[in-house]
């Protein structure tokens, strides 16, 4: 492990905690991902001491004007320079945790550097380096996590049981790094979170929103999205996304279910983006489809009108997550609501009208619009895929001639109803905005150009027509 730590910063830390007698050690994520290969700069120092003093130690040997951000309630301190290869160096006391039925929050004491790695949530992250001049360099592994790194497995250094019911958010936890780490959660590991799975009410939502936004940016989300729900932790902490599961039978016919076309969709949509918002605009796209399923006999299984009632449903749905109820829930609920238009579009014969609509409505959004339906298409027949893919990249030429030509992306209409009233010498009224919503719906139709001359002269008809004089 020596050649992991033979950065200069390495040695100050080692120097600063032998003047302190205080024996130092490298911890937690930063070991697992140098093993693992993956970049990290993130680096977690524990000392059988103040984790305070020896962050001041390490500053002051640094120099260049290095800050130490202290956080006395928490017994750590914080170093953050571009002049230390841009790490984050975070500096606690070794302690030891115990906890209350009722709260995550653990009651800390200080502690050994064993009694640190036994609170760690899992082997792979339980292992240290030691900065102990007599064994600089040798790791301490006492939960074999160097082993489940190599057999793939997430695994609690003590009983799972215990772990869970300390800090449910381990749960999460767990799953979050088997998606990220495509590892597989230990059997007894995973018994315990079913075991455990309602003592994540006792977790704040923003805590668990932070873990399932980090799920869903990995590169196949859909690895956690299905742990998730065999844990029984979905339906506790996204039902809505849960009731998207089963599939119903009605006269031979069956619909697909939309849980796995859902998570199929996030995982086609993933290689393309890393755009949390967009990837939730693919979990929600269907949402609404459990309130509009109706089956007939003739047709089979529909679900009309989904895109509209679960772009409805999404205020709701960002508001029981936490998510940010701002600009962000509007983008999603766009998509949401415009989801199956260029799948539409691609079936039947693409009019300049309906793509200038298209443009209208999706405005900048509408290559990430493009981007969800491309991902939409699950379907097992190659053929079929092939046909819907080879439709949408006509849809895409014909969005690039018709916006070239039309500039209607953010577009509004260049009659205003500060000019409908001045023209006919009128107040605010609905023949305002029957001209309005008139003169626009000529331009996306291509009745009228889109140009100032063309529309006043369509504007002064139509009034003519309500029996309105120009001023």
């Amino acid at each position: 492990m020596r050649q992991y730590i033979e950065k200069p910063v390495f040695k100050i830390i080692s120097d600063s905690a032998d003047e302190m007698g205080a024996p130092a050690y490298v911890v937690g994520g930063y070991v697992r991902d140098i093993i693992l290969e993956h970049e990290s700069h993130d680096v977690d120092i524990v000392v059988v001491g103040s984790g305070i003093e020896l962050a001041k130690r390490v500053a002051a040997k640094i120099g260049n004007g290095v800050n130490v951000n202290i956080f006395k309630n928490f017994g750590t301190a914080m170093i953050k320079s571009s002049g230390i290869s841009d790490w984050e160096l975070e500096f606690v006391g070794a302690r030891k945790e115990s906890y209350r039925s009722d709260s995550r929050k653990p009651i800390v004491e200080d502690g050994t550097l064993e009694d640190d790695q036994n609170r760690r949530d899992f082997t792979i992250n339980a292992m240290a380096i030691s900065l102990q001049k007599e064994n600089y360099g040798t790791l301490l592994d006492p939960f074999d996590g160097m082993g489940d790194i190599e057999r793939m497995i997430i695994r609690t250094p003590l009983e799972p049981d215990i772990t869970f019911s300390d800090d449910p958010l381990r749960m999460m936890r767990a799953i979050r790094f088997a998606t990220q780490l495509n590892f597989n959660i230990f059997p007894e590991t995973f018994e315990a979170i079913k075991k455990n799975a309602e003592r994540i009410k006792i977790v704040s939502k923003e805590r668990i929103l932070d873990e399932l936004n980090k799920i869903i940016l990995t590169p196949k989300p859909s690895i956690g999205f299905r742990l998730l729900d065999e844990s029984g932790l979905l339906k506790i902490i996204f039902p809505q996304m849960s009731n998207l599961k089963g599939v119903e039978t009605k006269e031979g016919k069956a619909h697909k279910d939309n849980f796995y076309h859902t998570i199929k969709v996030l995982d086609n949509l993933a290689k393309n983006t890393n755009n949390l918002w967009l990837l939730w605009s693919a979990i929600l796209h269907d949402i609404a489809k459990p309130a509009t399923k109706r089956y007939d006999s003739e047709s089979g299984w529909t679900f009309h009108g989904h895109e509209f009632l679960g772009a409805k449903m999404v205020p709701g749905v960002f508001r029981s997550l936490k998510l940010p109820m701002n600009d962000k829930m509007k983008y999603v609920q766009k998509l949401v609501r415009l989801h199956l238009r260029p799948i539409i579009l691609s079936e039947s014969h693409i009019t300049d009208s309906a793509i200038r609509r298209l443009l209208y409505e999706a405005g900048d959004d509408v290559d990430d619009l493009m981007l969800l339906c491309e991902a939409d298409i699950t379907s097992k027949n190659k053929e079929k895929v092939k046909k819907f893919l080879s439709n949408f990249k006509l849809v895409r030429k014909k969005l690039v001639e018709v916006e070239e030509k039309d500039k209607l992306r953010n577009w509004q209409p260049p009659i205003s109803g500060e000019v409908i009233m001045e023209t006919f010498n009128i107040k605010p009224c609905k023949e305002v905005g029957d001209i309005k919503n008139a003169i626009r719906e000529a331009i996306l139709d291509g009745k009228v150009r889109n140009n100032y001359d063309e529309a006043f002269q369509f504007m002064i008809k139509l009034g003519g027509e309500m029996g309105l004089n120009v001023r």
